[in-house]
């Protein structure tokens, strides 16, 4: 049976899942997913996707619900990718570390008609599926309590090319720097800036590796779309290891990887002996962003692999600039230059500055309404977003006198971890319910690996003593009700936080507090 295009499948001639059918019939035995729990061929895939859209269908999901997903990096979560496309659906892939609340949370939010779940995170989903009422439930290499087995669900569907496709949406989730998780919601598919760019002079005999979790927007866009919609094998790394690396860029002749700041770090410092174990000529490119890179750590790395690392300034909700080693070597620190018209340095008031001084960085929206993102749900909190056909991720930084972006900082609240955001009022939010703890305020501070690490500065209720028992049971606590990434490594005590009369909190002093302290200046 050949593939139904409707007319809207008709608006877009080349997408992720109408590539891997295309490859299931020109090279149905070559290998297109590797992953440490199997492997399958372009046949195999485009027929396991096949069989969860009808399996989808037969359970009451239609084009235009939404579906979530709660899977490590194993093949299935390609197939939820690709058929969630195929059958027209909403995905969100969901974060594993969090907790049953916070995935409940999501589920309900994004109005989640089914999840898909993985085995290894059974009792997490279980909760948060029975908390948010989610109905349909399919779970991957193992059984879930209250869940259908995913192997089951499929195996008596036909493989053959479904009928009536449709396009297919992902809306991730994101903390942003104020309030709950958002999704980052888009009423039509486009291609950003940052993955158009990184979308050129492929050639068949490319290979990608997925050194990252496919529920980050990154992995998900880099390391998963732009390969299947190029039609090139995709290994997939369950837990990142800097050896391990090098070993499968060796074994699989890998030509394209995603990485992030502190992956940079930790590959350098592999001892000399390590680096030269293993032939990695085979890269052609790197693609790094998710959080600033220190310009040495960077420059070690050219100088390791050669001018192949091409950096973008992006979020969830959109994109800005990008650079290749050879400019930014020119221009130690940038971000890349401005596209004509794309970028806005504005003042508090919204004047638009001159070139070297400092204000918050705007980025030009898409041009076509349907494409440009909004909060699902939050109709405030996109207004916000945007000034005009402008939109701002909270960052801050200049365009110098050439047309070049620097950043010099984020928003007051946003902290970035290893390249994950962290949002601090979600950790004070906790805090807060603590019955010693008064005030909290949770910032980033500087950490020469992870870039931030995560601190908790509180004010105690009176007749309550600082102690360091009282700092690590303060961390347990937060431990109990957060994924464990998002909890302070740290907590220290105050006598009094600054705060406005309205009762806002200056987080920005304490942080500036602490970033003296680790400068030396205090």
């Amino acid at each position: 049976m050949t593939e139904t295009v409707t007319q809207e499948t008709a608006r877009y001639p080349t997408l992720p899942h109408r590539a891997v059918a295309q490859r299931a019939q020109s090279q149905p035995d070559e290998t297109a997913v590797v992953s440490p729990t199997g492997d399958e061929t372009w046949a195999e895939l485009d027929a396991r996707c096949n069989q969860l859209v009808r399996a989808m269908r037969a359970r009451g999901i239609e084009a235009g619900q939404a579906i979530a997903l709660v899977c490590s990096n194993r093949p299935e979560f390609v197939e939820v990718y690709i058929a969630a496309a195929r059958n027209g659906l909403r995905l969100t892939p969901i974060n594993w570390h969090l907790g049953a609340e916070e995935i409940a949370y999501i589920l309900g939010d994004c109005e989640a008609q089914i999840v898909v779940a993985d085995e290894r995170f059974a009792s997490t989903c279980a909760e948060a599926a029975e908390m948010a009422n989610v109905k349909v439930r399919l779970a991957v290499g193992g059984a879930i309590d209250h869940f259908e087995s995913y192997d089951a669900a499929l195996k008596d569907e036909s493989p053959d090319a479904v009928e009536n496709q449709g396009v297919g949406t992902t809306m991730l989730y994101t903390s942003g720097t104020t309030g709950r998780p958002k999704g980052v919601y888009r009423r039509r598919p486009a291609a950003s800036r940052a993955q158009s760019s990184a979308a050129t002079a492929h050639d068949d005999s490319d290979r990608y590796l997925c050194t990252g979790p496919l529920y980050h927007a990154a992995p998900l866009a880099f390391s998963l779309g732009l390969p299947l919609l190029w039609g090139l094998p995709i290994v997939l790394m369950d837990g990142w290891d800097p050896e391990d690396t090098l070993r499968l860029v060796e074994r699989y002749r890998i030509t394209h990887m995603h990485l992030v700041p502190i992956m940079f770090h930790r590959l350098i410092s592999l001892p000399d002996d390590v680096k030269t174990r293993y032939d990695i000529t085979s890269l052609k490119r790197i693609a790094h962003g998710a959080a600033p890179c220190p310009v040495q750590v960077k420059k070690a790395m050219i100088d390791w692999v050669g001018p192949i690392i091409w950096e973008y300034y992006a979020a969830t909700e959109g994109s800005g600039t990008s650079v290749e080693s050879d400019e930014w070597l020119t221009k130690p620190g940038t971000v890349g230059k401005v596209p004509e018209g794309h970028v806005q340095i504005r003042d508090d008031d919204g004047k638009v500055l001159a070139s070297n001084e400092i204000g918050t960085v705007f980025l030009r929206a898409p041009e076509e309404a349907e494409t440009r993102f909004e909060y699902y749900k939050d109709t405030e909190k996109t207004s916000k977003a945007y000034s005009g056909d402008y939109f701002t991720l909270g960052d801050m930084g200049y365009v110098d006198d050439d047309g070049y972006l620097f950043l010099t900082d984020r928003s007051a609240d946003l902290i970035i971890s290893g390249g994950v955001n962290i949002y601090p009022a979600e950790v004070d939010a906790v805090m807060l319910t603590h019955e010693s703890v008064r005030d909290s305020c949770t910032i980033g501070i500087p950490n020469e690996e992870w870039g931030e690490e995560v601190k908790t500065v509180i004010e105690l209720k009176d007749g309550v003593t600082a102690s360091d028992a009282l700092a690590s049971e303060l961390i347990d606590y937060a431990r109990s009700k957060l994924a464990h990434y998002k909890c302070p490594k740290s907590v220290d005590f105050t006598d009094e936080l600054p705060r406005h009369e309205t009762g806002k909190l200056y987080r920005r002093l304490v942080r500036e507090e602490y970033r003296k302290k680790a400068n030396g200046d205090l």
